[in-house]
């Protein structure tokens, strides 16, 4: 004879506790009967009894903060706390952004590329080369065209021509099998020399130039 398990009691659900974020206590939190105090100058102030070291923080119209709460007794600041977390938020996001890493963002070409297409994929070049990326242009080869590199040479030329405010040459164009590559990187010195230019132009100043006349772009090959 079988016996149910109904007498068996259910089984509780166990909740993790989520462990706080590790904020240093400030004012009224802290648990200590006396710090080692440190003045909003940052001088030592000595060991002063919790309550005393509250009103001196509450005078200032700052906020007590313990900075080294292992220490026997422990360490607190005067500061500012709302300041002082906002310009640690400030300092994280801006060391997040600098250690973004770059990415290599690809754009191919045909040989018989048109001219609509071919500013419309250049736009997005200047766009990724704007944001920081490298872009790594690729120029596909179709039947007999592998033949006649100097045409994929000349739509790179006039891609770097049109960037060149912005990018500079990383890698020399090359065969990779049916393919032409080459690479181009941000270059902050030619951006910041654009901006001086326009700027001084925008004021109405003389701007130097290499030559005369500009070189027009190289042509690109049209659709037959």
């Amino acid at each position: 004879m079988l016996f149910g398990a109904w007498w068996l009691p259910e089984p509780r659900s166990r909740s993790i506790a989520t462990p706080a974020p590790t904020e240093p206590r400030i004012n009224d939190r802290i648990r200590a009967r006396e710090v080692r105090l440190v003045s909003a100058e940052g001088e030592q102030v000595g060991i002063k009894p919790l309550p005393e070291a509250l009103a001196i923080a509450r005078a200032a119209d700052l906020d007590l903060v313990e900075v080294a709460p292992q220490a026997t007794p422990p360490v607190c600041r005067i500061m500012d706390y709302g300041k002082y977390k906002y310009e640690a938020a400030q300092r994280a996001k801006e060391s997040r952004r600098k250690t973004t890493q770059v990415s290599i963002k690809e754009m191919k070409y045909r040989v018989k590329i048109g001219r609509g297409d071919f500013d419309t994929k250049t736009k997005k070049v200047e766009h990724f080369l704007g944001e920081g990326h490298k872009v790594k242009l690729t120029i596909m080869f179709r039947g007999r065209e592998v033949a006649h590199p100097e045409l994929g040479m000349k739509i790179l030329e006039n891609v770097a021509e049109q960037v060149k405010d912005i990018a500079k040459i990383e890698a020399a164009p090359k065969l990779d099998g049916r393919n032409m590559i080459m690479v181009l990187a941000p270059d902050k010195r030619a951006q910041d020399a654009a901006a001086r230019r326009k700027a001084a132009e925008a004021s109405g100043e003389s701007v130097p130039t290499e030559t005369d006349e500009v070189p027009e772009p190289a042509p690109v090959a049209t659709e037959q």
